[in-house]
């Protein structure tokens, strides 16, 4: 089964490396990690870069692909016509087609999300919308083979539930327990609703920031 990871500039480093971490580890799988261009590039902090042997042109029908999401990163590869081509693509061929995070934006801005329920960062609900989907707060949503997953850490939660679909439950278990997934932080802020304002407004103080 080969899977794609879409590489781009500007990327969230845990919304590629999280699932992948899941997805690699499962048995008969080609993992390709696929950019415009192979050569490397660097994620959004710049602290490190991702090397990528393989053209979009190379890996032009996965089975299952995922986006990753970010912040100025995201909404230029949103604008690039050559990733939106490839999404368009691979998606007519794929079994699932998946994103993280503002990874969504890319599926929308390739018009597929058109009509569907799907979900993104909780601070991007209304870029989100704009594409025509329609805003969950469940931090993984499947509508047919188009399976979007919240912010960031979510991800790790879509590529399990993936593995589940691809290799069954028993391996998606054993993968979670190989990589020890087992979230208990210390703090019970992971969504709007639970951090309370005052961690939303300096949530939203350090997204803008980035920009």
């Amino acid at each position: 089964m080969q899977i794609a990871f879409l590489i781009y500039e500007g990327l969230t480093s845990l919304d590629i490396i999280g699932p992948y971490e899941v997805l690699a580890r499962m048995p008969e799988t080609d993992v390709r990690f696929v950019a415009v261009e192979a050569g490397e590039l660097r994620v959004d902090t710049g602290a490190f870069g991702i090397t990528v042997d393989h053209s979009l042109d190379d890996v032009p029908q996965p089975e299952v692909f995922v986006i990753p999401g970010g912040l100025q990163g995201t909404f230029a590869a949103a604008r690039d016509e050559r990733i939106l081509a490839w999404v368009r693509g691979a998606h007519a061929h794929s079994r699932f087609s998946t994103s993280v995070c503002t990874g969504s934006l890319i599926l929308g801005a390739a018009g597929l999300l058109q009509g569907l329920m799907a979900t993104t960062h909780w601070a991007a609900k209304a870029m989100l919308e704009q594409h025509g989907a329609t805003y969950s707060e469940q931090r993984v949503v499947r509508a047919g083979k188009i399976v979007t997953a919240a912010g960031v850490s979510s991800g790790i939660d879509m590529a399990l539930y993936l593995a589940g679909e691809l290799a069954g439950a028993e391996t998606a278990k054993a993968i979670q327990l190989a990589i020890e997934y087992d979230p208990q932080p210390p703090y019970d802020a992971g969504s709007p609703a639970k951090a309370g304002e005052a961690a939303v407004q300096r949530a939203l103080k350090e997204l803008t920031r980035a920009l």
